[in-house]
């Protein structure tokens, strides 16, 4: 069964939020620690940020034609938390783990893109969903 663009979706949502707790909480430093160099960490942020970001907002016009079942458009919307969440219990719960300024600017970038996927996909789910059943009601003549 070939993967719909609602399942990469999920997918990309919770690998993202897989990798925010890696990042966070999972590594010490070394390994794929390592990819994420201080020196250029917003670098690596900004293609996964734009990679993940472009993906998700894009993708919702054809996800919403091809797929009737509103049961994974609810699971998409629900996968967006994890992202936010992630991010919200660093930020506000254990901030005693992200110690330097880049990690804070990490976490806060990681914040407000997790709110942009998920507000932005809320917000384009609906104009779209208007504009398909004509919800603006009867042209004035």
């Amino acid at each position: 069964m070939p993967l719909s663009l609602s399942g990469l979706s999920i997918l990309m949502a919770l690998a993202l939020g897989l990798g925010e707790w890696l990042f966070f909480f999972g590594w010490n430093g070394a390994g794929p620690a390592q990819w994420f160099e201080t020196n250029r960490l917003g670098f690596d942020l900004a293609w996964i940020i734009f990679v993940y970001l472009a993906f998700q907002l894009v993708s919702i016009p054809f996800a919403l034609r091809a797929s009737r079942e509103r049961f994974i458009g609810v699971v998409d919307g629900l996968a967006s938390l994890v992202p936010l969440g992630v991010t919200l219990v660093v930020i506000f719960g254990k901030p005693e783990y992200v110690g330097t300024p880049e990690r804070w600017e990490a976490a806060v970038l990681l914040l407000c893109v997790a709110a942009t996927d998920l507000f932005g996909g809320y917000a384009i789910n609906i104009a779209l969903s208007r504009r398909m059943m004509d919800v603006a009601g009867p042209a004035s003549v």
